[in-house]
């Protein structure tokens, strides 16, 4: 009879638990579907830059981003004077998006679908920094940055690439873009990354030969001659199956490596590595060799 009455006892918390499952999920899909129709309400009639930048975060899947915002340097967080972005992208869609994105965050944007447009339209006085998809149908990420160079056209780009494109947008940031994104990307960050690079270039214009900074150095020297062997493949833009196969070794004991490489050297994503690297590791490797 105890026995029986346990079993009934069991089955009805497991009920009581099923119950539990149905009601959060209830509760999840009205909220995905008031997420839903506010998104399609806001496609329509209220497109404009005067929504709100916590809705727009919401709507492209970036949340608050409480912890982006915790850890965000002053620089993309004080009050700055407004931004004129260049934005081109062969894909209609994603040049819309980035319109809003950055609109609503009080950027002015101006959207082109080729490179090609892009040098027959540009003037350098008229914007503050370039928006570059990495892949563009007429010529690459890479030939566009060499033509606005020789050009003499001084603006901070920032380019858009995907996980295939990674070793390209290292290459460009070794040749003086600002940094570069990986597609998918968050509504929230890309304002903060698109800030800290207007505020990186007029830091590096104004303050010219104060690019080292020894904490990067004090930094490095806590790795350990393994993780130093990742880092100096991982700013390559190398993947880290690639680094595993290079260096002998697994995918997962090469992402722990990387993991602590991060965290050592206060990065919060390769284009800062690579920054570091670029900035404060090289000239010194360079000036002692």
């Amino acid at each position: 009879m105890q026995l029986v009455t346990e079993h009934l006892a069991h089955g009805v918390e497991e009920v009581r638990a099923v119950e539990r499952t149905l009601d959060r999920s209830r509760l999840a899909l009205a909220k995905s579907e008031a997420e839903l129709a506010e998104f399609k309400k806001a496609s329509g009639a209220e497109r404009s830059p005067s929504l709100d930048l916590a809705h727009q975060r919401r709507l492209l899947g970036g949340g608050e981003d409480a912890e982006t915002a915790a850890t965000a340097p002053e620089a993309a967080l004080a009050p700055q004077p407004s931004i004129k972005v260049i934005a081109v992208d062969d894909d209609d869609f994603m040049r819309e998006l980035l319109a809003r994105v950055l609109a609503g965050a009080g950027m002015q944007v101006t959207s082109y679908g080729s490179a090609e447009a892009l040098l027959g339209a540009i003037d350098a006085t008229s914007a503050t920094i370039l928006l570059l998809d990495m892949n563009l149908p007429d010529m690459s990420g890479l030939e566009l940055q060499s033509v606005l160079k020789r050009r003499g056209i001084d603006l901070p780009i920032v380019f858009i690439s995907g996980a295939a494109e990674l070793g390209m947008a290292v290459t460009a940031m070794r040749n003086g873009a600002a940094d570069f994104i990986e597609k998918p990307f968050e509504g929230a960050v890309l304002i903060e990354r698109v800030r800290l690079a207007v505020a990186h270039h007029a830091g590096r214009v104004n303050l010219a030969g104060r690019l080292f900074d020894p904490l990067v150095q004090t930094r490095f020297d806590t790795l350990t001659p393994r993780e130093r062997e990742v880092f100096d493949l991982l700013v390559t833009g190398l993947s880290s199956k690639l680094i595993a196969r290079e260096l002998g070794g697994s995918y997962r004991t090469i992402e722990i490596h990387r993991s602590q490489i991060m965290r050592k050297m206060a990065a919060r994503h390769l284009p800062e590595l690579v920054r570091m690297s670029i900035e404060s590791l090289e000239p010194r490797r360079l000036g002692a060799g």
